[in-house]
C-alpha cells in the first residue's frame, strides 16, 4: 500500500530528489508520515502521475 521514496523512484522512473521535493510540498496528496519517516501512498501517487502533465 505504501512505498518508500526510493521504491517510488524506481517504480515511476522519476528521480529520488524530485520525489523527495514533491513529498516536501505542503499540499502533497500522496505523502504519509510515520513519525519522521515519509512514505508514498501508492494508489494516490499513481493517480497523481496519471493526471499530471509536467512533473
Amino acid at each position: 500500500m505504501t512505498l518508500t521514496a526510493k521504491e517510488a523512484a524506481e517504480y515511476s522512473n522519476i528521480g529520488i530528489n524530485k520525489i523527495d521535493s514533491m513529498l516536501h510540498s505542503p499540499n502533497c496528496p500522496f505523502v504519509l508520515f510515520v513519525g519522521s519517516k515519509k512514505l508514498v501512498k501508492r494508489k494516490e501517487f499513481e493517480q497523481y502521475i496519471s493526471q499530471a502533465l509536467v512533473i
